[in-house]
């Protein structure tokens, strides 16, 4: 039995750790925090960890899986996203070797840890021989864009995050570049449900800075239950990438799975993924490429 083992990134939003790692702690086999050893973001500011953070951490890891990891994760030299890149690599060294490597934000909640770890356990013939089969599992964001006094807004469309890979040579992030394997995993990100400084400071210090749309914050700013639907290309970087939102009448993550299992537009189709997985099966490993492992085997 392989065991699962879950790595976080630990910086400046750190809080949200309260929501992301109960969502794996039951059925993780130990759980890594990553966090610098000088509390340096990417970019090198600093910050601060309320001891109170610590204490919570203490008393939730009631079958003490939890280790915090702690290293030189911010290079001057480096850019903002190849620090991001190099702290994976490091933390994925720390992990071990012969598991699944899966890495998650401290700002995205999964749904249904069961569910993945069971996706992961259905795939383990790729730890056999992992450096001859690279893959990656991808599942699916639900992007909240913004808490509101009685529920909240996100993005009406999910977009697909790298979650576990066998092989963590990772290129850009989490991704390896390798074959993805899409699976119907579905995560809260609470990437932008932060207070406007929160936010700002995010957007600063994270591996895309250099990268943020000019255009976005006036938009967030005004963006209410009233109007959401005339906003339009709202993402931070392209704008096009998120074209509309929706509205959640609620905060509760237990109704919010009900909603978002209710609405299959919020769910991957069993033939979306069908046709991505093909697609990856053929672009790597297709009727004229080689491999030891069955057609079957990737869907």
């Amino acid at each position: 039995m392989k065991n699962i083992i879950v790595g976080f990134l630990m910086s400046y939003d750190y809080d949200k750790l309260k929501q992301s790692i109960p969502a794996v702690y039951n059925e993780a086999d130990k759980i890594y925090l990553a966090i610098d050893h000088e509390y340096r973001t990417w970019k090198g500011t600093t910050f601060s960890v309320v001891p109170e953070f610590y204490e919570w951490l203490e008393d939730m890891d009631v079958d003490n899986k939890i280790e915090i990891y702690r290293d030189d994760f911010y290079r001057p030299e480096l850019s903002t996203i190849q620090n991001d890149t190099r702290e994976r690599h490091l933390l994925s060294l720390k992990m071990g070797e012969g598991n699944w490597f899966i890495q998650v934000d401290a700002d995205e909640v999964f749904i249904d840890f069961k569910q993945f770890v069971d996706t992961l356990k259905s795939k383990n013939h790729f730890l056999e021989n992992p450096k001859a089969n690279p893959i990656q599992i991808a599942g699916f964001l639900i992007n909240i864009y913004k808490y509101l006094d009685d529920g909240l807004l996100f993005v009406d469309a999910p977009t697909k995050v790298m979650l576990a890979t066998n092989y963590p040579n990772y290129k850009r992030a989490r991704n390896t570049k390798e074959r993805i394997i899409y699976t119907n995993n579905v995560l809260l990100h609470e990437c932008l449900s932060r207070t406007e400084a929160e936010l700002t400071f995010k957007l600063e210090n994270w591996g895309h800075s250099h990268q943020v749309n000019k255009e976005f914050f006036p938009k967030w700013k005004k963006a209410n239950k009233d109007n959401y639907k005339t906003l339009k290309n709202l993402f931070y970087l392209d704008p096009h990438i998120w074209k509309s939102l929706d509205y959640f009448p609620t905060q509760n993550v237990t109704e919010i799975k009900y909603l978002i299992e209710s609405n299959p537009k919020l769910q991957p189709s069993t033939s979306f993924l069908l046709k991505k997985n093909f697609g990856q099966w053929f672009k790597f490993l297709g009727p004229f490429k080689k491999s030891k492992i069955a057609f079957e085997s990737y869907f």
